[in-house]
């Protein structure tokens, strides 16, 4: 009897161990800040339990502003690491929110695969209190891993969003985990359960514009991982192939990317 309840113990202590050393493997936020290349910025700070998440809203020169993009990026680095996916979309005419969840940038705090999410939601209700928002059409951007956090809140809030864009987006917090460990897949498999995931809450978005870009040539995220979600996803939905390696496509076919985005 003792040995079976320290047997059940154990496992649910390994269970939530695993799971914290998975978020913290994930995540690789960096506080210092590369200077953001924009003209007209705003800079947005937002209390989130006892913790602080910052946000910058970067406006186009038009003054006729028709479509807001609200930008999540991948595991490393902060907002400014990733402008070069950002700019360009500015530079045409649309308003991008860029944000940096729990511990990355000017945020305080430590992420977690359930606080992101909840950042995420709270930046977005925020966002919908401004007229110079909430006027606009607004797509959701996940780039890397926050294609998690994007299509979560897609999810979550469809009626809200006019379309959602993936860029080289993992399937699931499992599966990516698996990828890069696959010795450890049945342990992986058993105790590691994404508590969301693209693959799953994008089958939800039945009528919702969809934009996929992946890369064969991703040595970061597996093509596969991107034709799963694709697959699972209802129409309209539009994949984008590019030949470069992971989050270059705005770099390496910028016409083709912001074209692509426009049409949504």
């Amino acid at each position: 009897m003792k040995t079976s309840l320290f047997f059940s113990l154990f496992l649910i202590l390994l269970s939530i161990f695993m799971k914290a050393q998975m978020d913290d493997k994930f995540y690789q936020p960096k506080k210092e800040m590369k200077p953001l290349e924009f003209k007209n910025m705003e800079n947005i700070s937002l209390p989130v339990e006892s913790d602080t998440i910052t946000a910058v809203i970067l406006k186009p020169e038009s003054k006729s502003i028709r479509k807001t993009i609200l930008f999540f990026h991948g595991a490393g680095g902060n907002i400014s690491t990733y402008q070069l996916m950002t700019k360009p979309l500015v530079e045409d005419g649309f308003q991008v929110v860029m944000v940096d969840v729990r511990g990355y940038g000017k945020s305080t705090g430590k992420p977690t695969h359930l606080n992101v999410a909840a950042d995420g939601q709270k930046m977005f209700d925020y966002l919908l209190t401004r007229k110079d928002i909430s006027s606009t059409k607004i797509y959701l951007y996940g780039a890397s891993l926050g294609s998690q956090i994007a299509t979560h809140l897609a999810k979550d809030n469809q009626s809200k969003i006019s379309g959602l864009i993936l860029d080289g987006g993992m399937s699931s917090f499992t599966d990516i985990a698996i990828h890069f460990k696959p010795e450890y897949k049945e342990v992986i498999e058993k105790f590691v359960v994404s508590p969301y995931s693209a693959k799953e809450d994008v089958k939800t978005l039945k009528g919702l514009p969809k934009l996929f870009i992946y890369s064969k040539g991703d040595s970061t995220v597996p093509f596969e991982q991107g034709q799963v979600i694709y697959n699972n996803a209802p129409e309209p939905k539009q994949f984008l192939e590019y030949s470069g390696e992971h989050l270059q496509a705005m770099t390496i076919d910028q016409n083709q990317i912001v074209k692509a985005i426009e049409k949504l």
